[in-house]
């Protein structure tokens, strides 16, 4: 492991495969009646959230009590970044304070990587969601989801997503997480198709490690996970399709089109579900959607990673297994 986490591409395969495997490790802690272990006592973590965030700064902040760390959550309003003080003062304020970790969410695509690299702090460096750039542990958590729902709990450790299909569906062009997850799934080795209107595919898509479809209905039949991305209007400045309507008629996922999809395939959505516009209820709520599944998942691998970065050199299967004894 490197000593930051800023993008997914930075990872290896065997990078990937050891924190979706630690992360195995981790979520059998959940199962006990005291979900702790003192992996991190003494270690002390801030969440630097300079945007909105439920899902995400819950699930930082459970993973880091869980491995025992003293946990500072930052947020922006409120603070002295209301004011006028730059991403400097704020890393050198933490820098003074001693922190050994700073998880950040940042509204500009490039924020996490200047912290990490500016010399300003020392400290492990965890992106948690740069603007439009990337989400690592949002596609880490999404793969662990896959590699148990279509490979198997056990029987996936160990393993990638070889020659699995997963389509990701809507608004490509302002999304971080489709990028994060366009490069760790490749690196798994999944095969991965994009579907949008032509308005909301970024320029330069070409270059990505996958394909591009405009016609969701075709892609269904062959895909082993199909992933509904939000539109994201908070950070459009136009007009991306003619109506809500359209949008949802072209490229919602209601029960007629999730029959399509083979009986194996699952349905994921990184959250929060704007639901009538990419998803209808009734997909949402089935057996086939793993949203909850996904952010319970999103504890274990946020544990795997700061162990990882934090924990040393042995392997978690050690310190769990010893836990239990």
């Amino acid at each position: 492991m490197q000593r930051h986490l800023i993008s997914a591409a930075d990872l290896t395969r065997d990078d990937a495969v050891l924190i979706l495997d630690t992360a195995e490790e981790m979520a059998r802690v959940a199962d006990r009646p005291i979900k702790k272990l003192p992996t991190l006592r003494g270690r002390t973590i801030v969440n630097l959230f300079f945007e909105d965030s439920t899902r995400t700064r819950i699930s930082f902040e459970a993973a880091e009590k869980r491995l025992s760390a003293d946990v500072i959550n930052f947020s922006a309003k409120g603070s002295s970044v209301s004011k006028g003080e730059s991403l400097k003062d704020t890393a050198q304020t933490l820098e003074a304070m001693g922190v050994d970790a700073v998880v950040i969410r940042h509204g500009a695509s490039g924020a996490p990587y200047r912290l990490a690299n500016s010399g300003w702090i020392d400290a492990a460096v965890v992106n948690a969601g740069d603007g439009t750039h990337q989400h690592p542990t949002q596609a880490l958590l999404d793969a662990f989801t896959m590699r148990r729902r279509l490979v198997g709990t056990d029987a996936g450790l160990g393993r990638d997503l070889e020659g699995k299909r997963i389509t990701i569906v809507g608004d490509i062009l302002h999304s971080r997480v489709a990028r994060s997850n366009v490069d760790l799934l490749h690196t798994l080795g999944a095969e991965v198709t994009l579907v949008a209107p032509p308005t909301l595919v970024p320029v330069g898509i070409e270059t990505w490690p996958c394909e591009v479809s405009y016609d969701l209905d075709s892609t269904l039949p062959k895909s082993d996970a199909v992933m509904m991305l939000r539109v994201q209007r908070e950070r459009m400045n136009a007009a991306f399709f003619p109506t809500e309507r359209e949008y949802s008629r072209r490229y919602g996922l209601d029960g007629d089109r999730m029959a399509r999809m083979p009986e194996h395939a699952v349905v994921m959505h990184p959250g929060p579900m704007v639901r009538g516009m990419e998803i209808t209820a009734e997909v949402a709520d089935s057996d086939r959607c793993t949203v909850v599944e996904q952010v319970a998942n999103g504890v274990s691998i946020r544990m795997a990673v700061l162990y990882l970065l934090l924990g040393g050199n042995e392997p978690a299967v050690t310190q769990s297994r010893t836990e239990e004894k």
